[in-house]
């Protein structure tokens, strides 16, 4: 399917649109916005900023992306997979550099949209998203362990290494804050689902620790203040970039915007399986660009697409962008209107839905299909990436996921089938082919699997012996391609026949198989007439010119 410009999708959108789809729209936006608000202010916090922060990102990244949006069911806003990432990052660049890094990777994905390099993405590995996904849960976790216990525990290089340090002790926990903590988790894991729909359960659940500690007067700590207004105190400031240094956060930044382009695509992916309305992939990419240089200006943190509020916002009716848009100023009225109470919440409400978001965020069909099949390549590359998301650097877990499953693939590719078969006239002839019996020294070499570097030594192999071979027929029927190095091997191989006075022809050679071949000059100095549309013409032919190679010796 060609892509559509932005104006086309607005088009496409928008026509017919009525009163009725309008109301539609509204009450999926502020469905929207009630499952979005506990989620913008954990997932704020999480990220090592203030739940202003995630508000804030949330409202920006609701109009701007969602506007720009390559389809009509995308919602962004922060995400627990973003909020991993960032608070390893704020440990180590602070605030200031969340904001380089995120306008950084802004423009990274705005450049990767207009370049129409979107596709790109999908060539990682489903087994390394899993594991990904699941080594950011687990972060999202362990990183919650401190708000859940009431404690404030040293910080530390990576997940691994901060859960390591909980068995060491040296602190004691605040049973208030667990007791809060557990009230939201079991708000969210007994809520029926069916009454999720109406009422999130996550908000629920933080309302019920919120009116039970304001009831008790316990002394935890809570989200504070949420300044009324989207321009943040601490923000980036335009004039004051340090272009000296924007060196130091290209690695940052990489990782924001690998990660950002995977689960908005990803988003996109899951949402048109629901809706049948395809994401155009490049304009999304361009949408979350120009979100994410803006949202630094603001204050906020770097956002991607949201698959839980786009779902929801599908499944309350939606029909357009408008859900974004509403669901975004819903946000947007909540920060004057409830600011008294936000600011009421406690730490570890919070740290109660981002655990229970953790656990779901899972991909458990994923995991369960390759664990039960016992798919052993899956398997490892799952669990290489799990460990390396929690133990490394974001960007390296999905360099040594890829790398892991990709050596893998090779090899398992390179394993090319080679069955070698001398003629054998009587069977000939059961098949309608009439031959004089002097084929004992042609034989047919049927391959399987593509001819490339990985498997030239395979090739080399099962042509070693050749020695009473006047006539070998390379049937490639199920070679789908070649590279610079099959052709070298099979030039190889003709040159060692044609010193043996035989000759080396082809069948059912592939289109793009054959233009490989041609362009590296295979076919002049092979000859145009040694290639056949069958093995049995090939036979046949062998047959006919006789007696120069077919003769018994």
């Amino acid at each position: 399917m060609p892509r559509r410009s932005l104006a086309q999708l607005y088009r496409d959108e928008f026509s017919g649109y009525s009163t009725q789809k309008f109301q539609q729209d509204m009450l999926a936006g502020l469905t929207v916005a009630a499952v979005a608000l506990p989620l913008a202010l954990a997932f704020g916090v999480a990220s090592g900023a203030t739940a202003a922060a995630g508000m804030v990102t949330a409202v920006i990244a609701g109009l701007v992306i969602g506007g720009l949006s390559g389809a009509p069911y995308m919602i962004s806003g922060p995400t627990g997979a973003m909020s991993a990432v960032l608070i390893v990052l704020v440990e180590r660049y602070g605030l200031e550099g969340i904001w380089i890094a995120g306008l950084l990777s802004g423009a990274l994905l705005l450049v990767i949209g207009l370049l129409k390099l979107g596709r790109f993405i999908a060539f990682i590995p489903a087994p390394v998203i899993t594991g990904f996904t699941s080594g950011i849960a687990l972060i999202i976790f362990i990183g919650q362990i401190d708000n859940l216990l009431g404690v404030k525990t040293e910080s530390s290089e990576s997940a691994l290494l901060k859960l390591f340090g909980y068995f060491q002790g040296g602190f004691t926990p605040d049973w208030r804050t667990i007791v809060l903590g557990l009230v939201v988790i079991a708000t969210m894991l007994f809520w029926p689902k069916r009454w999720n729909a109406r009422f999130p359960a996550s908000l629920l659940g933080i309302i019920l620790a919120t009116a039970l500690n304001t009831i008790l007067g316990w002394p935890v700590p809570q989200i504070g203040e949420i300044p009324q207004t989207l321009l943040l105190a601490d923000r980036l400031n335009p004039f004051a970039l340090p272009w000296d240094q924007l060196t130091e956060f290209i690695t940052p930044a990489l990782t924001i915007a690998a990660l950002g382009a995977v689960e908005s695509l990803l988003c996109g992916a899951v949402a048109s399986n629901m809706t049948g309305v395809r994401l155009q992939g490049n304009q999304e990419l361009i949408a979350q660009g120009i979100g994410n240089i803006l949202i630094p200006f603001f204050g906020g943190v770097p956002a991607t697409a949201a698959i839980a509020r786009s779902s929801v916002g599908i499944k309350s009716g939606g029909q357009t962008r408008l859900v974004s848009i509403i669901h975004a100023l819903g946000l947007l009225a909540s920060m004057f209107l409830l600011t008294g109470v936000m600011a009421r919440i406690p730490l570890a409400a919070l740290a109660g839905v981002l655990m229970v978001t953790a656990w779901r965020m899972n991909e458990w069909a994923s995991i369960r299909f390759i664990f039960s099949k016992r798919f052993k390549t899956a398997i490892g590359a799952f669990l290489i990436t799990m460990l390396a998301t929690v133990a490394l650097d974001l960007t390296q877990a999905i360099l040594i996921g890829t790398f892991v499953a990709g050596a893998v693939f090779l090899s398992q590719i390179a394993n090319i089938d080679i069955d070698v078969q001398e003629i054998d006239p009587e069977k000939l002839r059961a098949r309608g082919i009439e031959t004089a019996g002097q084929c004992r020294h042609v034989r047919v070499a049927f391959i399987t699997g593509p001819v490339f570097f990985a498997a030239t030594g395979n090739f080399n192999e099962a042509f070693a012996k050749l020695e009473d071979t006047h006539a070998l027929i390379l049937s490639m029927r199920g070679v789908p391609l070649i590279d610079t190095a099959g052709l070298e091997a099979i030039e190889r191989l003709h040159e060692r026949l044609e010193h043996r006075g035989g000759t080396l022809m082809f069948a059912g050679v592939h289109e793009s198989a054959r233009h490989m071949m041609e362009r590296a000059g295979l076919v002049d100095v092979i000859g145009a007439e040694n290639f056949f549309w069958s093995s049995d013409q090939a036979i046949v032919e062998a047959e006919r010119r006789g007696c120069g190679f077919c003769a018994e010796k």
